[in-house]
């Protein structure tokens, strides 16, 4: 898979796609499960569990964000990204899964579309926004480069959330590819 790497330049002016986002009744379009650092799994369909947010992910075994109690921190279950904000700085669709991220949705993630507690549906399962940031980091900087990371985590970047979202699961249930997702 070809490394490519977009300049500030190429991500401003490719900027307007991802206002294009629906601001409800949009798709999930991309289902990733990290069964350990640095390995991806693409799935059609999974089910989600407030337990496990998404099983086989290893939110359940390494989350570094932890409460008080030293239990997982729910807030950080799964993380959303727009299949829009993913394209812009990763490229072709076989990049996309290296954000890590668990779900790219076609769906405005904006602060002014989606607040924390907003709650959406998407199959089966109901999720829910939380306000735990969602951020580029290292990881992110050496997968797209730097402008990319700038970009993302710039002021404008971080009101439309173009790095992506944390939500918990209210409501186990099966999602699949292709789901419409509703805000509830």
């Amino acid at each position: 898979m070809p490394e490519v790497r977009f300049s500030a330049t190429e991500l401003a002016a490719r900027l307007p796609e991802v206002f294009r986002s629906p601001a409800d009744g949009g798709t999930l379009v991309q289902i990733v499960a990290r069964p350990d650092k640095e390995l991806r799994e693409l799935r059609d369909r999974s089910e989600v569990t407030p337990e496990a947010g998404l099983p086989g992910d290893r939110w359940a075994r390494y989350c570094s964000r932890r409460l008080p109690d030293g239990t997982l921190n729910p807030d950080t279950q799964l993380t959303l990204m727009s299949s829009r904000a993913i394209a812009l700085v990763a490229g072709e669709k076989e990049r996309w899964a290296l954000a890590g991220d668990n779900l790219l949705v076609d769906l405005d993630l904006s602060e002014t579309n989606l607040s924390a507690g907003q709650r959406l549906k998407i199959g089966g399962a109901i999720l829910e926004i939380t306000a735990q940031p969602h951020t580029g980091c290292v990881k992110f900087l050496k997968r797209f480069g730097e402008d990319a990371l700038n970009f993302v985590n710039s002021p404008e970047g971080r009101k439309l959330r173009l790095r992506g979202i944390h939500a918990l699961v209210v409501q186990a249930g099966t999602i699949a590819i292709g789901d419409r997702i509703e805000k509830i």
